[in-house]
């Protein structure tokens, strides 16, 4: 583990070292202050092309849910 690392506090919304809150708290590491300050950013990127990603769609036809659309099947 590097001594250079930073973890962005989901409580405190700010970027924090190695002697801040507890981790479940907290999103990291990462390598730098700058991209710890990004970790929401990032997260909400990475939400939407998962999202929409036919390989992790589970709205996709053959679901099995029923629901494309947020109405059942009639």
């Amino acid at each position: 583990m590097s001594e250079n690392e930073y973890w962005f506090c989901l409580t405190h919304h700010t970027v924090e070292g190695r002697d801040g809150c507890r981790n479940s708290d907290r999103l990291g590491p990462y390598a730098t202050s700058a991209e710890a300050s990004r970790a929401l950013e990032k997260v909400e990127e990475r939400n939407e092309e998962w999202d929409n990603d036919p390989k992790w769609n589970d709205d996709g036809p053959g679901s099995g849910d029923g629901i494309t659309d947020g109405t059942p099947d009639s």
